[in-house]
């Protein structure tokens, strides 16, 4: 049976092919003239669609009618249509087609060239779409518009310099704040040059992602990765402590730094009285401690052990399947056998979703790949036993 999309594709059609023929074939007709003979090349295009043939119909059709001054705003919104049904192809000829008429307005032309770079980005091709983007971004009436989609371009590129740029030319002509994006852009490059030793230059990025802009806590784990990659562990566990004061959800990435380096320097005592003092202060971030530790296979520090011990005994979904009580009778090795057992279990479900359109992931993305924001991830605060359940039974 035809579907819903056949329909609205032939009323697209007729309206197409007896717009453009008429207009275009036939013009103003004097009123004594005998009517015209309904065209061949019409019939047999109805007759593509009567069949629900519809690939032929639109062949046809595009063959038939002419890109003229009466007929271009169809053939836009034809190529609009196959770019949103996914049939770039036909979209891109359609804008090649507008482009190469020799009469082309301009302004015309400026949207046939958009629209084309956008048919250009939907089919991956980016680099094709950065050049027209990038040549529409030099004065013309979608500059804005192509800005937009430059920033994104370079994103997927992970061309951060170039999208630190356009950013900024966004935030002129645009009207609106990237500072949290640029400020990531700004962190990305740091990442970058820290991974590759370049320390002077990654503390440069990171003051330039903080200088005149809202304070990110991506930028202060940075300069926490680069002190405590260049042994500047004093500086590293200062800005690991504000980190997990100031945001509390940052801890899943802050305490396993915390606890490797106080382990490493055999403060052991230092670190007990450092996330007892945490703890005192908020005593709601005894069952996030946990998780980190579970998560990370952290054990052996006391409190941190009395932090599992008492979230796994509030576990409620746990005493399905083990007698939690046995954890307080059976003093750390049976505590230490559970620990593995959730970490597991942790590892094998995600451990951050994005607040905005909820995709998981197993680390930290700052930038969502699903909604593409930035800074929308949350790690999770207790092992998702529903869905370890519902993979165990499908």
């Amino acid at each position: 049976m035809p579907t819903e999309s056949t329909f609205l594709l032939a009323g697209l059609f007729l309206l197409l092919a007896a717009a453009g023929w008429a207009l275009g074939r036939f013009g103003e007709r004097d009123e004594h003239e005998a009517p015209a003979p309904l065209n061949i090349d019409y019939l047999k295009g109805l007759n593509f669609l009567l069949n629900e043939q519809t690939d032929q119909a639109l062949e046809h059709f595009l063959e038939m009618v002419r890109v003229d001054d009466k007929t271009i705003e169809t053939h836009f919104a034809l190529g609009s249509l196959f770019r949103r049904r996914g049939e770039v192809d036909r979209a891109i000829r359609i804008h090649q087609n507008i482009i190469a008429r020799p009469d082309l307005a301009p302004e015309q032309r400026d949207q046939a060239l958009y629209s084309l770079a956008r048919d250009f980005q939907k089919a991956g091709l980016l680099d094709r779409a950065e050049k027209l983007f990038g040549r529409l971004s030099q004065g013309s009436r979608y500059q804005v518009q192509a800005l937009e989609n430059l920033t994104r371009i370079y994103e997927q590129e992970k061309d951060w310099q170039k999208a630190i740029d356009a950013g900024q030319q966004l935030e002129v002509l645009g009207g609106r704040s990237l500072e949290l994006e640029i400020a990531h852009y700004y962190c990305e490059l740091a990442e970058a040059a820290a991974g590759a030793g370049d320390f002077a230059a990654a503390r440069q990025y990171v003051k330039n992602a903080q200088n005149g802009r809202p304070r990110t806590m991506r930028g202060a784990l940075v300069r926490a990765h680069i002190a405590q990659q260049t042994d500047d562990t004093k500086t590293a566990l200062r800005l690991y402590h504000r980190i997990i004061d100031e945001h509390t959800y940052l801890i899943a990435e802050a305490l396993p730094e915390i606890v490797s380096i106080y382990t490493s320097e055999e403060k052991i005592g230092e670190l007990e009285k450092a996330l007892k003092a945490m703890l005192r202060r908020n005593p709601d971030m005894g069952s996030l401690v946990a998780y980190t530790a579970i998560a990370n296979d952290i054990g052996g520090i006391g409190v941190i052990d009395d932090c599992v011990r008492q979230y796994l005994l509030d576990e409620p979904t746990l005493a399905e399947f083990i007698d939690v009580q046995a954890l307080t009778d059976g003093g750390d090795e049976a505590l230490a056998r559970v620990r593995r057992a959730m970490s597991r279990l942790a590892a094998a479900t995600p451990r951050y979703q994005c607040r905005e359109c909820g995709f998981s992931s197993q680390r930290l993305l700052w930038l969502c790949p699903s909604c593409r924001n930035w800074e929308t991830q949350r790690p999770a605060s207790r092992v998702q036993f529903d869905t370890v359940l519902q993979h165990s039974i499908t």
